[in-house]
Formats: C-alpha cells, sequence, structure tokens
C-alpha cells in the first residue's frame, strides 16, 4: 500500500455543502488528531433521493437509517466508529479501551513454552549447571559440621588430616561453585536474550499483519509499550529473578534433606515453617498480581499520551496546548506512580511477614538445641551446621521476594503480550487462493464489482446496507460526497483493508478474499492524503513500490510524475534522506514522491483518497498533472473534496449517509438539478465571491 499526507493550505476550492456557504473542506486549518484514524466503511444500496436517480447500481427499499448521518470526523469520510468516546469515558465493555486483549486460556503458558521449546537442550544444560553450582555451594556446612566433631578432635591428637581434608575440600567446593556460577550465568543471558529477541520480532512482525481496524482502535503508544516496557519486565525476570527462583528453591530442597540427615526433630521443625511462608507467597501472589497488571495498564497509558503530543507536536504548539497537555499527563503520571507504590506495599508485606516467620523459627530451633547440647542429646558441630543451614534457608527469602516481585510484573507483561499475539486479522488470507486471470487484451485496468455488499463494524452498528456498483477496467470514478458520507469506507473495501459484512467484492470475476495478500496488494495501490514518507532516501521511498525496481526504474518513474526536477535540487538527489516522515520536503514533493511509489508498482487499480485536499494551488497542479499520468488506462477510485479533481474523471457518484444519491457523467449531473449540481453551482459562487 502508498500512503501519503500533506500540510500545505488548501486552495479554496473544495465541494461546499449547497445550503451553505464553502466550508474548505480541503484546507488544513485543524489540527489533526494524533491517535484518530479514518474508519472508512462502504455505501450502500438504500433509494437515492426523489430529485435525483442513480446509474449503474440497483438499491433496496430500505429507509435511510438515523444512526448514519455524517459526523464530521476530522478528514475522514466515513461514520465514526460506534464504540468511540471521549478520552476517559471509554466503554466498560470494551476491552481495547481497557488494555485487556481476550485471550484463550492457557496463552500465557503457551506462549512461554513456545520461546523456550527452540532451546531445550540450552535450557537443560542451565539447570544442570545450576545443580551442580548449588551442590558445590551447599557443602560447606557440612564440612563445618565435620570439622568441629572429628577434625578439632583428630588435631588434639596430633592428627592433621582431617582438617586438612576440611580446608581442601571447602576450597574446592568454594572454586567449584564459582565456576559453575559463571558458566550458568553465561548460558542463561544467552537463553534469556535469545528468547527476547525472538519475542520482540514475533510482536513487531504480529503487529504488522494485524488488520487496519485493529490499529484504529489499538494506539501505537500501547504497541510500544508490549514491545518495550513489558518485554523489559521479561528481561528482568528471565535475567535475574529465575536464577532466584531455582537458586531458592534447589536451597529449600537441598538444606530440607540435610537437615532432616542431620537431625529429624531440626529439620522437622525447619520444614513446618513451610507452611507459613507458603501461605504468604500465595496470598503475595494473588494481590501483587492484581497490582502489577494495574501498573502494566497506567505504564501503558504514559506511554501513548507522550507519544500522542509528540506525533502532534505543531497542534499543540500552535494552539497552545502545552499547559493542558501537561495536566493531562501529570494525572496519568500520577496514576502510575500510585499503581507502582501498590506494587511495592505487597512487596513489604510480603517480606516483613517472611521475615518474621524465619526469625521465630531460627530462634526456636537455637534455644531448643542448645538445650539438647546441654544434655548431650546433640553434637555441637550438629547444631553449628544445622543453625548455618537455617541462615542459607532463610537468607534468599528477600531474594525470594525480590524474585516474586519480577515475576508478577513479568506475568502481567507476559498476559497483555500473550493478549496481543492471540489477536487474529480480521482480513486473513485466504485458505484457498486464487490467482487472477491475465488482464484483458488493450486494458491496463482491471473491473472492480460491487456484489451485494453491506459493512457493520464487529463491534455492532451496521453502517452500509446492502448495495451494488460495477466499475468497468480503465474507468476513472470519482466519489464526492460530506463528510461522513462514506467515501474512504468505498475505497479500503477495494484495498481490502475491511472485508464486507455481506456480498463480495470482485476484482476481474475473483473475490477479494480469494486473492492472497501479496498479489493483491500488487494489483491495487491506494495513495492517501497522508503522505507518509519512512525515514531514508527518496529513491528508498520511491522504491517501496516496487522493491527489485532498479536507480533507473525509479528515476523513470520520477520523471514521468514530475518529480524529478525538485528531486535533482536536493541536497544529495535520489540520495538525500528525507528523515522522519518526508519533513525535509514540502507536503506537495511529498505527494510527487508518493505518486512516484504508485506509479513504480504499475497496479491495475488505483485508489486516491483526497490526494489533493489540502495542497496550496501549485501543490495541486503539480499533482494533478502527476495524477493524469498514473491514472491513465487504470481503474481508479478517486475520493475527491474538489471540484477540480473530479474534472480528470469519466464518472462521478455522490454520496450521502453511506449511500450513493446520484451516478453518472460529469456533464451529465451538472446539468441536471441534483446533488451534485447544487455542489457545482454552490462552487462556482463560491469562486465568483473571491
Amino acid at each position: 500500500m502508498t500512503t501519503t499526507a500533506s500540510t500545505a493550505p488548501g486552495t479554496g476550492d473544495d465541494l461546499p455543502k449547497p445550503d451553505s456557504a464553502p466550508h474548505g473542506h480541503g484546507t488544513n486549518d485543524d489540527p489533526p488528531k494524533p491517535e484518530s484514524a479514518p474508519h472508512g466503511h462502504g455505501t450502500n444500496d438504500d433509494p437515492p433521493k426523489p430529485e435525483s436517480s442513480p446509474h449503474g447500481h440497483r438499491t433496496s427499499d430500505d429507509p435511510p437509517k438515523p444512526e448514519s448521518a455524517p459526523h464530521g470526523h476530522g478528514t475522514s469520510d466515513d461514520p465514526p466508529h460506534p464504540q468511540s468516546a471521549p478520552p476517559g469515558h471509554a466503554p466498560d465493555g470494551d476491552p481495547f479501551d481497557r488494555d485487556v486483549l481476550p485471550a484463550p486460556d492457557g496463552a500465557t503458558r503457551a506462549l512461554l513454552r513456545s520461546l523456550l521449546a527452540p532451546m531445550k537442550g540450552r535450557v537443560a544444560l542451565t539447570v544442570l549447571l545450576l545443580l551442580l553450582q548449588q551442590a558445590a555451594a551447599q557443602s560447606g556446612p557440612l564440612l563445618v559440621a565435620y570439622a568441629i566433631d572429628t577434625a578439632v578432635p583428630a588435631l588434639g591428637r596430633h592428627d592433621h588430616g582431617p582438617l586438612l581434608a576440611v580446608a581442601v575440600g571447602y576450597a574446592l567446593c568454594a572454586l567449584g561453585s564459582g565456576g559453575f556460577q559463571f558458566a550458568f550465568i553465561e548460558s542463561s543471558a544467552r537463553v534469556n536474550q535469545d528468547g527476547l529477541l525472538d519475542l520482540r520480532g514475533r510482536i513487531f512482525r504480529h503487529a504488522q499483519a494485524l488488520s487496519v481496524d485493529f490499529h484504529e482502535r489499538y494506539t501505537s503508544g500501547r504497541l510500544i509499550s508490549r514491545a518495550t516496557a513489558d518485554v523489559e519486565a521479561l528481561r528482568e525476570l528471565l535475567g535475574e529473578g529465575l536464577q532466584e527462583l531455582v537458586g531458592v528453591v534447589l536451597s529449600f530442597v537441598y538444606i530440607a534433606a540435610l537437615l532432616l540427615w542431620l537431625d529429624v526433630g531440626l529439620g522437622a521443625v525447619a520444614v513446618a515453617s513451610f507452611a507459613p511462608l507458603y501461605a504468604l507467597v500465595r496470598i503475595y501472589q494473588r494481590r501483587a498480581g492484581r497490582a502489577y497488571r494495574a501498573r502494566s495498564t497506567a505504564m501503558a497509558s504514559v506511554i501513548v499520551k507522550f507519544v500522542e503530543t509528540m506525533n502532534g507536536i505543531r497542534p499543540v504548539r500552535a494552539f497552545r496546548r502545552e499547559a493542558v497537555n501537561d495536566t493531562g499527563f501529570g494525572v496519568l503520571n500520577r496514576s502510575y506512580e500510585l499503581r507502582n507504590g501498590d506494587t511495592l506495599l505487597e512487596m513489604a508485606r510480603y517480606v516483613t511477614g517472611s521475615r518474621l516467620v524465619a526469625n521465630t523459627t531460627v530462634a526456636a530451633i537455637v534455644l531448643w538445641g542448645a538445650y539438647r547440647v546441654a544434655t548431650g542429646s546433640l553434637a555441637l558441630g550438629v547444631l553449628a551446621a544445622a543453625v548455618l543451614y537455617l541462615r542459607r534457608l532463610y537468607d534468599p527469602i528477600d531474594r525470594l521476594g525480590m524474585f516474586l516481585n519480577s515475576y508478577q510484573a513479568a506475568a502481567a507483561s507476559l498476559e497483555k503480550i500473550a493478549g496481543l499475539l492471540a489477536q487474529t486479522p480480521s482480513v486473513p488470507e485466504p485458505v484457498s487462493p486464487r490467482e487472477l486471470p491475465p488482464v484483458r487484451a488493450g486494458f491496463t485496468g482491471r473491473e472492480v464489482v460491487f456484489e451485494g455488499v453491506g459493512f457493520a463494524y464487529r463491534t455492532g452498528g451496521e453502517v452500509l446496507p446492502r448495495f451494488d456498483l460495477t466499475i468497468p477496467a480503465g474507468q476513472t470514478v470519482a466519489v464526492v460526497g460530506s463528510t461522513g458520507a462514506g467515501k474512504s469506507t468505498l475505497a479500503k473495501l477495494v484495498a481490502r483493508f475491511y472485508d464486507p459484512s455481506a456480498g463480495r467484492v470482485l476484482l476481474d470475476g475473483v473475490d477479494l478474499r480469494e486473492l492472497p495478500a501479496a498479489e493483491l496488494r500488487g494489483a491495487v495501490v491506494m495513495v492517501t492524503q497522508e503522505s507518509f514518507l519512512f525515514s531514508g532516501t527518496v529513491a528508498e521511498n520511491i522504491a517501496i513500490g516496487r522493491p527489485d525496481a532498479d536507480r533507473a526504474d525509479v528515476e523513470r518513474a520520477a520523471k514521468a510524475i514530475g518529480a524529478h526536477e525538485f528531486i535533482s535540487r536536493l541536497p544529495d538527489g535520489y540520495d538525500t534522506d528525507v528523515r522522519k516522515r518526508g519533513g525535509r520536503i514540502s507536503a506537495g514533493q511529498r505527494q510527487l514522491v508518493s505518486f512516484a511509489r504508485a506509479l513504480l508498482a504499475d497496479p491495475a487499480v488505483l485508489i486516491l483518497d483526497e490526494a489533493t485536499s489540502s495542497l496550496d494551488i501549485p501543490g495541486e497542479r503539480a499533482v494533478q498533472r502527476a495524477m493524469a499520468t498514473v491514472l491513465q488506462g487504470r481503474t481508479a477510485v478517486v475520493i475527491a473534496h474538489r471540484l477540480s479533481t473530479v474534472e480528470i474523471a469519466d464518472r462521478v457518484l455522490v454520496m450521502e449517509d453511506g449511500r450513493i444519491v446520484e451516478d453518472g457523467e460529469p456533464k451529465t449531473l451538472i446539468d441536471g438539478t441534483g446533488r451534485f449540481a447544487d455542489l457545482h453551482r454552490a462552487w462556482r459562487e463560491s469562486l465568483a465571491r473571491r
């Protein structure tokens, strides 16, 4: 798909409403809504108004639906989304607005398994290294007990062998523990980074594959949060927390077994303390899980607000919105602070409770053990080893708390990522794809047919009742009407940004739903008024239309459009970096680059969605000359706000409230008494008053 945008002021010859003074729809006086996007939802087959009659399409007898009246959504021509709501008033039932995407049960665990499955061998090696490290580390207290009960008495008999063996054994255990720890950290780091690399790639690829309607409901700020903050939370878990968890669990198992082996009574007391600790962990998991999910949502809201403000920095400065935006950001920032505080409070409760249990247990075992040593029923070395093991058992409790902290943050993040990855495109690839037939002799374009097409949002509310329409191959059709009439919908159904709720859209007799995406995008190209250029050179932006094109092809397309002259004057010509969103060149020049991109793609069907609506007079004339070149021989759907654009059309469709109310040749409609004649007359009168 090819997209374009422009910011230059309009020329004032936009289509006005017939019963009012000209409104200049093509101007760019109002700031764009940073997060808004046209919803574009088709036309219908309801009867036209009595004073006009449609040509070339069948209609139904249904009366107009009151909810389809135009609402004037910025530059979009489509009726508003039925779920749209002012900020802070999102519908409670919409998971997109609450940032809680639906996902099947077990999606989080399935995602984690799928990340680790390709690395099963390395994961097993990593676990083995940790087992060996823990075995070496936990041998120290046993050596201390042996030294107290055996080596020290032997030293009194001038036998240095046992004490020397203890010293050598302790040194070997320390070296082994350090070596295994190093190998474990290196191995786990590689596993972690490879898994996160895979996850970030999945998020990026999946976000690109999702349909346009998903991106119109799910903001880019939330996607950024998923790919950055949420992945970072998972990194902290895998990089640090997982080691702590496995270490603590192994320590519990090793130490409990050793304590029971050293003395059943002391071991039983230590094991009994696990019950209140387990209860504390479960309570923390339940309470902290809610807190971390709320924190993740609050963080995403902060990122969304930041991205929205920076994307709309020009209107922010032009309309002096800094103070208002600062207040709104402060509210969201404060909410994030409070949610973050909730997580820290839950952590504090857990640590306090666990330390109380640990200290109480250690005190009880020391007192009981000292009594038994005094009575001779317990060796001093065994008590010393037991106390050392108890300290090792309970010292990791704080580290376990840090793991649980990381785990809850990562679990909330992984849940949101799994919800994102569980979304499926509403415009899927066909199960049994078909190929387009060869282009008919003498034609460059292809026939477009709307067969019983109707459209409604997935969230409910019919937008377009059923209608039929045929656009012959090679014909240029201009679609006019007031804002919200549904003009862009017609275009987006042809481009298959949406699938119709009823009926079919056919391209040379083939249902668009049966065409592979690659073939459809090669046959149908859309140029919108948002002349979006990617960071990179002019040549690279033109070559998007056909990635395998060489420099000669790129320059040939630019010359045919009339863009070669201004490109040659740029500092580095075709190798000039246009920078973010093409900000280095003007709106008209960006539009010419977009047309060169479309010409290079050589589509059979070209859609121009208000491609000149916000250009000044010189820019519009340059773009119109380029349009004449691009449209030659192709099937074209031109969404028009200016009658100067309509002049190049073979046929005009007039839309009102989502209905095609007139259909005919421009001259025939101008000479008539219908809606288009009123539009044309009002436009001429507006020019005469200047």
